[in-house]
């Protein structure tokens, strides 16, 4: 049974809402949380993101890896209309860093904190270590979505200042919750990520084909050599995922995480909860040689996309982080007809395999007026950048010219990723 949230006791908007605040996804129950739009798969036609499944976020808290201790303390949202029913609700976390988040804030951090202010703790509308575009404004499927998302714009609003912190911030977010967060007063942040957008192919080799010449003769030999020391690739998935393999994941994940950040943020628990309870989400894309895995992805199925994220090895081989991240990503969402691959955070070098720039967007309201506009003014500077830079991109990718040119120069919404 659900435990009672805790309430700040205060109405958040105008209309008979009002917002509560819970420590911990357990307090809602898992039907509550997965009637919310695009928490679950369901016939409604909103797609759906693995990543807000309250599967996904209870796994997160109860394997320890967002809690407290590691500086992840549950702050998640409530929305209730007038007669106390849920409608509404925000994955939000009180943070005392801004580490996990890949929406880069230390700057801000570090000027207000000199100019005397207290940066943390802030609040964090977002899914834990996941770089991904989704649903935040999390709404059910029979409340009025502008009305309640409006509601939840404002209810963080208040939350932040009702508890005296420096700042909200909702990254990765949707189109239709940007409206909603800009409309609010929060300030809108731009980057850019790589995707994989498929146009219907058939196989491999007609994406292959929209390329220009010399950049399908280099993936096509990039792709033997990263195969050629005798390695196979292994799609496992579902019932595939025994402890044995996580195991052999877990290795991978560590050796990289460790070099790359010095204290990864997963633990190994987590990957067990993951594969006892969102097993037909998770796509593993495993490379073995000489009989035993060497190295790994791990990708998340969503209804339209596949959502790359971690890699690791304990072989070093020419090319082969591109084929088990990006290549193999491409053939698996070719193969079930998804319509995109999110490559996860960064890296230009996916331009050439590709992957396509696409902007991506955040959130942030800062409640000390000082801070509010100096950021504002470095943000309409970031952005133009921002722009410049995925035109140029777009200017310099591997398509055959005139080739989805209107895609190219109008990158898709991100509603659906």
């Amino acid at each position: 049974m659900a435990s009672e949230p805790e309430s700040t006791n205060k109405p958040a908007t105008d209309g008979g809402f009002s917002v509560g605040v819970a420590s911990s996804i357990g307090a809602f129950t898992k039907d509550e949380w997965d009637g919310f739009a695009g928490a679950s798969r369901d016939e409604s036609g909103t797609p759906y993101n693995p990543f807000v499944s309250f599967d996904f976020l209870r796994i997160l808290e109860e394997s320890g890896c967002a809690v407290r201790k590691t500086g992840w303390q549950g702050h998640h949202l409530r929305l209730e209309d007038a007669s106390g029913k849920l409608i509404g609700a925000v994955p939000c976390y009180l943070k005392s860093h801004s580490q996990g988040e890949y929406v880069f804030d230390h700057g801000w951090a570090d000027a207000f904190e000199r100019a005397g202010g207290d940066y943390y703790p802030k609040l964090q509308a977002s899914v834990p270590f996941t770089p991904a575009t989704g649903p935040r404004l999390l709404v059910s499927r029979d409340a009025d979505e502008a009305t309640s998302k409006a509601a939840l714009a404002e209810g963080l609003k208040q939350v932040t200042r009702h508890i005296g912190v420096s700042s909200a911030h909702v990254t990765f977010a949707e189109d239709d919750d940007m409206v909603a967060l800009e409309a609010a007063g929060y300030l809108r942040r731009t980057d850019q990520q790589f995707h994989f957008i498929n146009e219907g192919y058939s196989n491999y080799d007609d994406f292959l084909a929209t390329l220009a010449s010399r950049k399908r003769k280099a993936l096509k030999k990039e792709r033997r050599e990263a195969l050629a020391t005798g390695i196979s690739i292994d799609w496992l998935t579902g019932r595939d995922l025994t402890e044995k393999v996580w195991d052999d994941f877990f290795a991978f994940y560590m050796d990289t995480g460790g070099r790359k950040w010095g204290s990864p943020y997963l633990n190994r628990k987590f990957f067990s909860l993951l594969g006892e309870r969102m097993a037909d989400d998770v796509l593993l894309v495993m490379a073995k040689r000489n009989g035993r895995y060497v190295a790994g992805a791990i990708n998340f199925i969503g209804s339209d996309t596949l959502y790359g994220r971690n890699w690791g090895c304990i072989e070093d081989h020419p090319f082969l982080h591109f084929e088990v991240c990006y290549h193999q990503a491409i053939d698996f969402a070719i193969d079930r007809r998804l319509k995109v691959v999110e490559a996860g955070a960064q890296g230009e070098h996916k331009l050439a395999r590709g992957y396509r720039p696409v902007t991506t967007q955040s959130a942030h309201f800062i409640a000390h007026a000082g801070l509010r506009s100096a950021v504002a003014d470095y943000l309409k500077r970031e952005r133009r950048e921002v722009e410049r830079m995925g035109e140029y991109l777009d200017e310099h990718g591997p398509f055959r010219k005139g080739e989805l040119q209107q895609t190219a120069s109008e990158p898709p919404s991100l509603n659906k990723d």
